[in-house]
């Protein structure tokens, strides 16, 4: 049931408050529903989902951010969406997208990412014949990762019996593990490829869901993703991708849990040192046993408790990695005779590898009615293009000058498209622009930010904190924890949270 948001609260009403309704908020707070906890969400805006949300607009319904779903494969252990659904007995049909992405690249270098795993490589082989053997080599050791992460369920790291019971169950899978969490995919790329363009397609192929090159990116999440996508594959949500966290709300209400709609958060409640509680913006106290934040830890840190006390460790995490930048995108409606036949769901244009890491350097393309036209009026697509942005850029702009400046971002970025969809201009039917701006209002998040990425090389994964934090009672889940970003990374913080918070609750 929804909770009316002024409902009064006693000591401890709740076993778990989860501060958000993000992913890794929702999967937190199923899991623990599911095992007879008392939970309660609590969500600042209309609807769940965060930055997998939704909204509609003339007709269309757009998703708020990627349209490129891992996580609900049928079979092995990293399906976690899937698994996410079936814990709170909740289906969603997904409908399968055979070709992940369709770069377009400097140079003319134009690759598919086929779901067929051989097709993928002859792909890419044929671009790169003189790199056959390397190319092969370099992805099956990502499919040793994923192999290792594929064989035992995912759950916290932090609880000593879970870390005996797998050890005993699956060794030589641990110890696989154990030997790629401090290595980083470029180094792992230059062991077997030397083409230097060769090694800035294994950039992009980074940067495309990490926001960082190779050398910056974990080993064990490109395992993840540069496997799964073969394995359990890319599959979109009937119906967009908000309906993944409207089902997740569903199963939470079935399993006796509840949820609070523009129920703002403004303070984490302390006694001592303990996390006992939130304040709402109304002046409102809710207590609970335990405390989760799906918001960025900068926000968790900076915002919701006082700045002054924090904790030794979140500002040596702060020392290691920064915020990543947010987005500037466009939500467009276009008649679909704009769209040649054989035009893939997913696309990224990069047309300066120099660029590719700069503001607006690269472009990413979804057009999810490819595969579910019901999200658009007949005879019409939709297509969200969207590029890395700085909300240093959009700040302290006077109404006017802002949305200047937006219409001026998003004709180039139409003027971008053009040249793979020509006469895109001509077919428009709708359009709609959002900024960092836009996405730290309706999301937020601390300048809009996609999550933390590394301040410089790292170890691996080594410098990511799970989920328990410095301060008891309080946890955090969601992109920056442990194993970082993505939709299918923020669903195995949420089973990971879910474990450490039942095991400390003796659930």
């Amino acid at each position: 049931m929804i909770a009316p948001a002024n409902r009064a609260s006693t000591s401890a009403d709740y076993d778990v408050i989860t501060i958000g309704a993000g992913i890794g908020g929702l999967v937190t707070a199923t899991q623990l529903a599911s095992k007879g906890a008392k939970v309660l969400v609590l969500e600042s805006y209309l609807i769940p989902g965060g930055s997998a949300g939704y909204f509609d607009r003339s007709g269309y319904r757009f998703d708020v951010g990627a349209s490129m779903i891992f996580g609900f494969g049928d079979k092995g252990t990293t399906n976690l969406l899937t698994r996410a659904l079936e814990a709170v007995n909740v289906q969603l049909e997904t409908i399968p997208d055979l070709v992940q992405i369709h770069y377009h690249l400097p140079n003319d270098l134009e690759v598919k990412v086929h779901r067929d795993y051989k097709d993928f490589i002859e792909e890419l082989s044929a671009k790169f014949p003189h790199e056959r053997q390397g190319i092969q080599k370099f992805y099956d050791e990502c499919w040793k990762v994923f192999n290792c992460l594929n064989a035992m369920e995912l759950l916290s790291l932090e609880e000593p019996g879970y870390l005996a019971r797998v050890f005993f169950q699956h060794p030589l899978a641990c110890l696989g593990l154990v030997k790629y969490l401090p290595q980083n995919v470029g180094d792992i790329a230059r062991r077997y490829i030397k083409d230097p363009e060769l090694l800035k397609f294994i950039d992009i192929e980074c940067y495309c869901w990490s926001v960082v090159p190779a050398d910056l990116t974990p080993a064990i999440n490109a395992g993840m993703v540069f496997s799964d996508r073969h394995y359990g594959g890319i599959n979109y949500p009937k119906g967009g991708v908000g309906q993944i966290a409207q089902k997740l709300v569903e199963g939470l209400e079935k399993a006796g849990g509840e949820i609070r709609y523009e129920a703002r958060v403004t303070d984490i409640e302390l006694e001592g040192n303990r996390a006992v509680g939130v304040k709402l913006a109304s002046g409102e106290v809710l207590r609970a046993q335990r405390i989760v934040s799906n918001a960025t830890r900068w926000d968790t840190f900076e915002k919701l408790l006082p700045k002054s006390a924090m904790p030794l460790s979140e500002e040596k995490w702060q020392q290691r990695y920064r915020k990543s930048p947010s987005f500037l995108s466009l939500h467009v409606g276009v008649e679909a005779s704009v769209l040649p036949a054989g035009t893939e769901c997913h696309h990224i244009i990069v047309e300066s590898w120099d660029d590719m890491q700069e503001a607006e350097g690269t472009l990413f393309v979804s057009i999810p009615t490819l595969l579910d036209r019901d999200l658009a009026p007949e005879g019409y697509h939709i297509i969200h293009a969207f590029t890395p942005d700085w909300i240093d850029r959009w700040q302290d702009l006077p109404s006017k000058e802002y949305e200047q400046r937006k219409e001026a971002a998003a004709w180039k970025i139409i003027d971008r498209l053009e040249r793979i969809f020509p006469g895109l201009d001509a077919g428009l039917d709708y359009l709609e622009v959002g900024t960092p701006r836009t996405h730290r209002r309706f999301l937020n998040r601390s300048d809009g930010t996609y999550g933390p990425i590394p301040q410089r090389q790292l170890k691996g994964l080594l410098g990511m904190p799970f989920n328990r934090t410095a301060i008891p009672g309080l946890y955090c889940v969601g992109d920056s924890t442990f194993p970082g970003q993505g939709l299918n990374a923020v669903a195995f913080s949420g089973f990971a949270c879910a474990h450490r918070i039942a095991v400390d609750l003796g659930l």
